[in-house]
């Protein structure tokens, strides 16, 4: 009969191998890289934020208005706090709105910055896993796996978006994919095996396409479509073996039922969350984003192999080249070098089939080339503006250098086919070799990684967030903060709201600018006065929150020095700000 001091020896065993396991150590050397190489995010996780404070500060009110709101009110989930009286304002871009359950822990301005950065740190590490996980069910070895996992994760490209929450949030995609083929049984290396196949593993893969595409269209989108396509592309093989056979491949009842109840849950997120963008540029036919946009932040070629300026190893090396591109936070696109060097290697040795690996290589070629956008030919038709002009919403993605991230993507998979085949030979070679000496030698194998975590290495700059004025918790909903002047000061005061209960403002920035406020920047920027006060009034503000310090050079400069006698209205100075009561 079992004791109780025989318990804890008995789960010893149990524990290390739970420790010991490939996908705990995955998980916690994913975690453990992605805090040191994001540093010093999790520093002074309160009251700084990394990039900038412009969409950082957007992003971190968006998680926390998702939270907010599907704890209070579902039923006004699109319908936000900011840009009143406007409708439909949470969907003025992407909503990050998969990040919703992490905005229902805690409450409050510095609850939502140290809610932004963790989730900053975990992306990275999810980023890493499921690029692990993808490259390993294709049939790569760990290291392999590792390799890949840091190179995409940690692309130079990708620290030129250290401001965009939503374009870093892409590690749904590598899961969801390795899932997919982990349901169906599928890997480059070994081909399709039907006694690997598992509905369970096929459902959580639509689950989590589902969870990627609520986290935002920007990048979202393609993976739609390589759904789509992967799924015709099936289906096409599918009635061929059968067709040259005679026979119906094995595929399986449940296998079907879970694809098909997957894959109509996936696309009602995605078209009910493209219903709300839809009606945004209903109500705002200006949001409709011309290809001029994308012409726009085309890159040129040489973009394919410069670093942003937020790489530690190359940043200083391309500076030069860096300053030849109109806007290098989208045009800087260098996947890596080390990742570049493998990924060519792994056209030669590789333990993939030489078809998958042209399949791979053409992959590589074919998305780097839709990033160059109209660069490419002059007109980029045909190319990246032609699947603008002829696949629904493709023509609101309007920087196409983020297809990098599914050249570097693909990359990845050829690196990790590399160093598989390179390890599989270390192995035969030093077979018979005493332990010490194999071991050393197979040490070699470290290097790549060493050099992608050195290119993974950032200086992203981490400001400190204005706080909320002493003065935000006297006002009465609704507001408006001038000046409002469509900068990046806009997107503060959004964070601002997440103060008290999210009180209703007029501010409020995005890639458009509303009818409404369009009206408001230009009466008020004579306020105080009796037009500018009936406005308000009608529109139904309740309280003006003028900045002082930041009207200088902007159409309000002199309105605290305006005299409000007769006005029908109130006005306080509260520390420096002054607060307008207009009722």
């Amino acid at each position: 009969m079992e004791t109780v001091q025989d318990r804890p020896s008995a789960t010893r065993p149990l524990l290390w191998r739970f420790l010991r396991h490939e996908w705990t150590l995955a998980v916690l050397g994913g975690l453990f890289v992605a805090v040191v190489l994001t540093w010093p995010t999790l520093r002074h996780p309160a009251s700084t934020i990394p990039g900038d404070i412009a969409d950082p500060t957007l992003q971190a009110w968006q998680i926390a208005w998702g939270g907010h709101v599907l704890t209070t009110d579902p039923t006004q989930l699109w319908h936000s706090n900011t840009f009143f009286p406007e409708r439909y304002t949470y969907a003025y871009s992407d909503t990050l709105l998969g990040y919703a359950p992490a905005g229902m822990i805690g409450s409050g301005f510095e609850a939502a910055l140290i809610r932004y950065n963790i989730l900053y740190v975990l992306l990275h590490a999810l980023a890493f896993v499921g690029v692990y996980a993808l490259v390993r069910q294709l049939g790569a070895g760990r290291i392999g796996g590792a390799v890949a996992g840091v190179a995409w994760a940690f692309a130079p490209w990708r620290l030129a978006h250290s401001g965009h929450l939503n374009i870093l949030s892409a590690g749904g995609i590598a899961l969801s994919l390795a899932m997919l083929a982990r349901g169906h049984g599928w890997s480059l290396r070994h081909g399709y095996r039907p006694d690997r196949r598992s509905p369970g593993w096929a459902f959580a893969g639509w689950l989590v396409a589902a969870w990627q595409i609520s986290l935002g269209f920007g990048i979202g989108l393609p993976l739609v479509y390589f759904l789509l396509a992967a799924g015709i592309v099936a289906a096409i093989g599918y009635a061929w073996s059968w067709w040259r056979k005679r026979q119906r491949p094995v595929f399986g009842r449940r296998l079907f039922l879970a694809d098909l109840t997957g894959g109509v849950l996936f696309g009602a997120v995605t078209l009910g969350i493209a219903m709300a963008y839809f009606q945004v540029v209903a109500l705002n036919p200006q949001a409709e984003r011309s290809l001029a946009w994308t012409e726009l932040f085309s890159p040129p070629w040489v973009g394919l192999v410069t670093a942003p300026g937020e790489s530690w190893l190359w940043g200083d090396r391309h500076a030069a080249t860096r300053a030849e591109l109109v806007w290098p936070p989208e045009m800087a696109l260098l996947p890596g070098v080390t990742l570049i060097a493998l990924a060519a290697a792994g056209l030669v040795v590789s333990s993939f089939r030489v078809r998958h690996r042209v399949a791979l290589g053409a992959g590589v070629v074919g998305t780097a080339l839709l990033a160059l956008g109209s660069t490419l030919g002059g007109d980029g038709d045909p190319g990246y503006l032609t699947l603008s002009k002829h696949l629904p919403g493709w023509d609101a993605l309007r920087t196409p250098g983020r297809m990098m991230l599914w050249t570097s993507l693909l990359l990845a998979v050829l690196a990790a086919g590399t160093l598989t085949a390179a390890a599989a030979a270390l192995r035969r070679f030093t077979r018979e070799w005493p332990d010490s000496r194999r071991q050393a030698v197979r040490a070699v194998l470290l290097i790549p990684l060493a050099l992608v975590l050195l290119e993974g290495v950032n200086r992203v700059a981490h400001p400190v967030v204005p706080r909320p004025p002493a003065a935000w918790q006297q006002v009465t909903e609704p507001v408006l903060v001038l000046p409002s002047d469509a900068g990046a000061f806009e997107l503060n005061v959004m964070l601002w709201t997440t103060e008290g209960d999210f009180p209703r403002v007029a501010n409020g920035l995005a890639g458009f600018v509303p009818a409404s406020q369009e009206q408001t920047r230009a009466v008020t920027a004579f306020f105080p006065d009796p037009a500018s006060i009936a406005y308000l009034r009608q529109l139904g503000v309740r309280t003006v929150l003028v900045m002082p310090e930041r009207l200088p050079g902007t159409p309000w400069d002199g309105v605290a020095q305006r005299p409000v006698d007769g006005l029908g209205i109130t006005r306080e100075e509260v520390d420096g700000v002054l607060v307008y009561r207009l009722d």
